[in-house]
């Protein structure tokens, strides 16, 4: 029968799959000595058993029952002991961190008996009482769905009447009237008692844990940091240990480096006199964790020697929570640490430098979606200057962001499919608001701490997060913010500043951040390993600049289109749109070869050399075209053309579908005399540069080829523009001319393409586009639907659908590759710039990948990231052959 509960002494680190991170690692703990209560671990295949059946197996019952005798052998303790009581904590523990999203139980074990038996072995009865008023709540809460207000309001309410500030202040007196009250509250809700079996508590307990996988905050935190929905929970079952017997107890979170800026120094917080949820939910604010140097000098002597030690174990800044009972320490668990992208950068980096990990790990441990974040903007400096601070609070997780402040997260959705930039303002946050966090730019609470769940959840999502603003006052219920005199309400637009923890009022502008020699030295480590080049999709000075910023291998795709959009071009291009016939067309077509010309020297002056991929015209002509009365009356005038004669002509080239229309290469059939034009202009730019002495490699790419005759149509032609252009200048200058396979047949055919083709470059936007019949200008209106039915896991313009739009550029390669081993392969699309995709495309074996310039750092990682995975398998394959 297979094996479903592991003691802690059981277990290793290795086994996480099996143990979730959690149980993993107090495993781990508890075999290198450390104080860790005692305890045993459900696996996940329990939970997994749990997810199909609905209920415990009998095997599960009967190995629980029989770790819970061995627990309380080795405490000394029995569970519902009426004289030495056993309490334990029931926690969830997934294979990958979920910081709040799943549910915990502390105090298990706690009833009308056996609070007494804790209130006498103690001598403290305002512990004993305060730990069963938070029993019933959470258990309530987690285990039975009761709406955790009602069991605040009554709280709050007796606070009040006393005059208290604190959850501390509760006398024991106080503590009993509320755990009656509480019991109340649970007997109306489900209609009888609360329930006094120890036994049938934890086992309703871990049926509720097991359960939380699949709640609605859980599911909404793998999708955003795409984590398996099969993997489940394991369940950890621990003895208690209690930092609310007074001021010689506390509880705290730390870190071993700061999770913000990666600082080489311990990071953290306490708070004396409270139990674990008191500090991550930010029910009271906690302090900073060097002050217990000076309340509780050897406890904090040890815990910096076991922080230290367990950093060095795992190779990684370590998220530590830990417990001090009567002066005691425990460690309750370890984990690597949620961090900011900045922070996540100068923590790899730094252990590489410090010789503890090696250059190929420090790759591995840096995301793509960090590199993102690391791009992020910050407020310009003007802005600055002129906003108006309101209030500062904790710097939780660093960026900028301004908007309407919104104070609930069902308010933040509408107002962002509103398309308003959303700020979620809460006094604090819990996990039920998940769904706001994601879609707000920030993030402000008045309560709470840098490792509350605002903080710790921001970070982990590169989110803009100001905590514990306690100048400000919130009030969700009336939607109102209140600084001073001034009362700020639901729409109103508020800045926040995570990196400084400053709140400012209105809109502040942003400007892009600038990189450090850190990042610098990342990308000069991605380029050691990644065998798949990445260039860039450019069109303008200011794209080609930020990509070569990032270190590019060239452009993958300049589209010439762009260029005609400015309004000092966009005349001639019109004129040109609107010529009847070849002999009007010269005049607009000689004005845009010189503003082409002009375009591409500056492209090949910046390049240097690198190759840039010059994509001829692509859209349909109408787009160019004016649809505004008083813009036709406008364009009529200038060209001194009737107005019908110009509706008539915009009539004609309207199309019932675009995309699959009168476009790319069909307009260079239709019209040769605009591609003849383009590289003209292409070849004589670079032919001036070639001048200068600065190398220069131009790839001409015909977009939107079907056929091997539309192809070869159009290179004859362009083939002899660049003979006779490069015979008339003296000049001989490398150049290729290739395709962008964006069609299927295209890819079907790829063999009679590559007899003439030197490269192609899969466009897989439009690719995907004719693949499934999707129009991506409208997917928007059911792919929510498709992901959320699970019809679709990602969205495939974004994601390469590797089964269907993959498999054609697999043939393509394959037969491209067959016809003309020399010929080079590369992608253009979206999918360039996504890891997914990219894995897919190294082991295809292209040659580079091209994407937006801000994508190019994350597309360098994940190249380099691939072809280590691609070493390591190939050392295990071999390692496997050997032995």
């Amino acid at each position: 029968m297979e094996k479903l509960v592991y003691a802690f002494s059981e277990g290793t680190k290795e086994m996480k799959a099996l143990l979730g991170g959690k149980g993993a690692n107090l495993a781990e703990m508890c075999s290198l000595g450390l104080p860790v209560p005692k305890g045993f671990t459900i696996s996940t295949t329990a939970c997994k058993h749990y997810q199909i059946h609905k209920e415990l197996s009998e095997s599960l019952l009967v190995e629980m029952q029989s770790q819970l005798r061995q627990l309380e052998k080795s405490t000394g303790k029995s569970f519902g002991d009426k004289y030495n009581p056993l309490l334990v904590s029931v926690r969830s523990g997934a294979l990958f961190s979920m910081p709040g999203m799943m549910d915990t139980i502390l105090n298990l074990g706690l009833n009308d008996f056996t609070v007494k038996a804790l209130s006498k072995s103690t001598d403290n009865p305002r512990f004993a009482y305060d730990s069963y008023r938070r029993f019933i709540q959470m258990f309530a809460d987690v285990v039975m769905n009761i709406p955790r207000h009602k069991f605040e309001d009554v709280l709050e309410t007796r606070k009040k009447q006393k005059g208290y500030a604190f959850d501390t202040d509760l006398t024991t007196e106080d503590l009993q009237y509320i755990v009656d009250q509480f019991k109340y509250i649970y007997k109306m809700e489900k209609g009888s008692d609360f329930p006094a079996d120890p036994r049938e508590q934890l086992i309703m307990a871990v049926e509720a844990v097991f359960s939380s996988w699949d709640n609605p905050r859980a599911k909404v935190y793998r999708d955003l940091h795409n984590i398996s929905h099969t993997l489940g929970t394991a369940v950890n079952i621990q003895e208690m240990v209690f930092g609310n017997t007074g001021n010689t107890s506390g509880t705290g979170v730390a870190f071993t480096r700061n999770p913000s800026t990666g600082e080489p120094s311990l990071f953290g917080e306490f708070l004396l006199n409270a139990q674990g949820e008191d500090v991550v939910a930010g029910i009271r604010t906690p302090e900073p964790i060097d002050r217990l140097e000076e309340i509780m000098p050897i406890v904090y002597e040890e815990f910096i020697k076991i922080a230290n030690s367990l950093e060095n174990h795992y190779e990684d800044m370590q998220d530590i929570e830990f417990t001090v009972e009567n002066g005691q320490l425990f460690i309750l668990q370890t984990r690597n640490g949620k961090r900011t992208a900045q922070a996540a950068l100068k923590v790899a980096i730094d252990l590489v430098h410090e010789k503890i990990i090696e250059k190929e790990e420090a790759i591995k441990r840096i995301s793509t979606q960090q590199i993102d974040q690391l791009l992020h903007p910050a407020f310009s400096k003007k802005g600055l200057e002129q906003a108006k601070l309101i209030a500062t609070g904790l710097p939780a997780s660093p960026g900028a962001a301004s908007g309407k402040i919104y104070f609930h997260a069902a308010d933040v959705l509408q107002a962002k499919e509103r398309g308003e930039n959303c700020l979620l303002v809460r006094a604090e946050t819990s996990p039920e608001d998940i769904e706001g966090m994601i879609f707000s730019e920030g993030i402000l609470t008045s309560r709470g701490g840098m490792t509350s769940h605002a903080a710790v959840v921001a970070r982990g999502m590169g989110k803009c997060c100001i905590a514990g603003c306690s100048s400000l006052y919130i009030d969700e219920e009336k939607r109102e913010l209140i600084y001073g005199k001034t009362v700020l309400r639901e729409g109103d637009f508020l800045s926040l500043d995570g990196s400084t923890g400053k709140v400012y009022l209105d809109e502040i502008s942003l400007e892009q951040t600038t990189t450090g020699s850190y990042f610098t030295e990342l990308m000069n480590w991605t380029e050691e390993f990644s065998t798949l080049q990445v260039r860039a999709n450019a069109d303008t000075k200011t794209d080609v600049q930020t990509a070569l910023h990032f270190g590019v291998a060239g452009i993958g795709l300049c589209r010439t289109e762009h260029m005609f959009f400015e309004e000092t071009r966009i005349s001639a291009v019109r004129q040109m749109i609107l010529s009847s016939d070849e002999h009007e067309r010269r005049e607009p077509l000689n004005t845009l070869l010189e503003m082409q010309k002009e375009d591409f020297l500056q492209l090949f002056q910046l390049m240097k050399g690198k190759p840039v991929t010059i994509r001829l015209l692509d859209p349909p002509l109408h787009e160019f075209l004016p649809k505004k009365e008083e813009e036709i009356k406008k364009l009529a005038q200038e060209l001194h053309i009737s107005l019908a004669e110009i509706k008539n002509r915009i009539s004609y080239l309207e199309e019932v579908n675009p995309m699959l229309g009168h476009r790319g290469c069909r307009l260079g059939i239709t019209f040769p005399d605009i591609y003849e034009m383009q590289t003209r202009a292409i070849i004589e730019s670079a032919v001036s540069v070639c001048h200068q002495g600065i190398a220069v490699m131009p790839e001409i790419m015909v977009p939107f080829i079907g056929s091997k005759e539309e192809y070869t149509f159009i290179k004859e032609r362009i083939t002899k523009v660049i003979d006779d252009t490069l015979t008339r200048n003296n000049t001989h200058i490398p150049y290729k001319i290739g395709t962008m396979m964006e069609i299927p047949r295209a890819c079907l055919t790829a063999d009679e393409i590559a007899e003439e083709a030197e490269f192609f470059s899969f466009g897989t936007n439009d690719l995907t586009q004719m693949t499934y019949g999707f129009s991506r200008d409208d997917t928007d209106k059911f792919l929510f639907d498709y992901k959320e039915k699970n019809v679709l896991k990602h969205d495939p313009f974004q994601t390469l659908d590797q089964s269907g739009v993959g498999e054609l550029i697999k043939i393509a390669s394959y037969k491209g590759k067959n016809i003309n081993p020399q010929i080079k392969l590369g992608v253009c699309g979206e999918a360039g710039g996504d890891p997914d995709s990219i894995r897919f495309f190294h082991q295809l074996g292209l040659s580079y990948i091209s994407c937006s310039p801000f994508r190019v750092p994350a597309a360098k990682l994940a190249a380099a990231q691939v072809a280590l995975e691609e070493i390591q398998m190939t050392k295990k394959q071999k390692h496997t052959i050997i032995f």
